[in-house]
């Protein structure tokens, strides 16, 4: 097993070799690369189609869901090989997320294969994560059993993430199970291990508190970013989920406090993610230009 190295010193080791950040004078340069979730392209057909749509509009990758079958699989190398589009990493997506924590062992244990062959497929895809949906608390499901369950599942995931060279990356959903960045931190410090983090979705945390904090807990283990925007207007006036109805940068997120954070653990994970409503190439290229504003903020 890989071992984590100390928060300090890969802080120290990164901020002088990464080259991922410039000096801080610099930092308005943030060679960070723009990606967005595939089901955003609303225009095309086959894989290709899109992830053309997505490099016209200025991404330098496309997301998918994963696991793929035979033929899906086929299709996105052939998408990423003629138009240079990259997969930067994969969500496990269709509900598998929620199953990882379900009560059924053999529904867990499905999940579980399945994760695994996601891990596998986004290794030949070129992908360096699987974004994980870190299952849910409810009235049927207790805190302490989904914790368990969590832990259980990716103690038989490690070794494959290793294997295929592919990391896990939780990401913090409306879960009811990872509130606050030092409940996110001690998770993954449990397993000491470098094939385990968040994939971190900065619009989520807005509910819970200010980004920055989260980022500051949790350094090095964030593996990748989501971006959406929150308004704790329209989530006061008119519902929770309704605050994720504002365009980026015009909601509650301090965008130069983020960046400003992420320079400082320092962020290496070389992507962004476009997590927000989609649409044709005039609304993915407005999302595009969005990002490169946040990029430099």
């Amino acid at each position: 097993m890989l071992k984590r190295r100390s928060f300090i010193k890969s802080g120290l080791t990164l901020a002088a070799s990464s080259p991922l950040w410039l000096h801080a004078e610099d930092k308005k340069a943030r060679n960070i690369k723009k990606a967005l979730k595939y089901g955003m392209i609303k225009d095309g057909a086959a894989p290709e189609d899109k992830f053309r749509i997505a490099k016209e509009a200025g991404f330098d990758g496309v997301e998918p869901d994963s696991p793929f079958t035979t033929d899906q699989l086929k299709s996105f190398q052939t998408a990423v090989h003629n138009t240079g589009t990259l997969i930067p990493g994969t969500v496990f997506g269709g509900g598998h997320g929620s199953k990882l924590v379900d009560p059924d062992v053999s529904v867990r244990k499905t999940a579980v294969e399945n994760f695994k062959l996601a891990l596998a497929q986004t290794r030949d895809l070129g992908g360096t994560t699987v974004l994980m949906y870190p299952g849910i608390v409810n009235e049927q499901i207790s805190y302490n059993s989904a914790y368990n369950r969590l832990i259980e599942c990716n103690e038989q995931l490690l070794e494959t993430a290793q294997t295929t060279g592919v990391k896990i990356a939780l990401e913090n959903v409306w879960n009811n199970l990872f509130t606050s960045p030092r409940d996110a931190a001690s998770f993954v410090q449990h397993f000491n291990h470098d094939y385990l983090g968040w994939y971190l979705d900065i619009g989520n945390l807005v509910r819970y508190g200010w980004p920055e904090h989260w980022i500051e807990a949790l350094g090095p283990k964030i593996f990748k970013l989501d971006i959406k925007e929150y308004s704790r207007k329209k989530q006061s006036e008119e519902g929770i989920w309704k605050g994720f109805n504002v365009e980026l940068m015009e909601g509650d997120i301090n965008w130069p406090s983020v960046m400003k954070a992420l320079d400082e653990v320092p962020y290496r994970g070389g992507w962004m993610s476009a997590e927000v409503g989609g649409g044709n190439l005039e609304r993915l290229t407005f999302i595009s230009e969005k990002l490169n504003q946040i990029r430099k903020a």
